[in-house]
């Protein structure tokens, strides 16, 4: 079974940073994609980066240039490095993959970008 958690969330000032880290058990990273989310309130679940398992990466417009997606095969995480975090970047961040064509999800981590 696979389980997915996120970890790092945290309250930061507008234009700090937070790393984020999803781990995993019953799955290895490397040998699948790798999506985070974000859910604010109020509004949709919408796909913030994406790691596929060739190692290529994509990002949302919002965030292209401030996040970096990355994985380290070594401990089976995929990190979500976010700079210059902005009031807007506010959500529950979910990292999600799929095996078997069973959707996993994490039980997410907050972020809260505030002064």
């Amino acid at each position: 079974q696979v389980q997915l958690v996120e970890s790092g969330g945290g309250l930061v000032q507008p234009g700090g940073s937070l790393r984020l880290s999803c781990a995993a058990s019953g799955i290895i990273f490397r040998f699948t994609n790798v999506v985070w989310c974000r859910q604010a309130p109020g509004k949709q679940r919408e796909l913030v980066a994406a790691i596929r398992s060739g190692g290529s990466v994509n990002y949302a417009e919002l965030v292209k240039g401030r996040f970096t997606v990355s994985r380290d095969n070594a401990k089976n995480t995929v990190q979500l490095q976010m700079n210059n975090l902005k009031p807007e970047d506010t959500a529950v961040y979910y990292c999600n993959v799929v095996k078997s064509g069973v959707e996993y999800w994490g039980q997410g981590t907050q972020v809260t970008v505030s002064s």
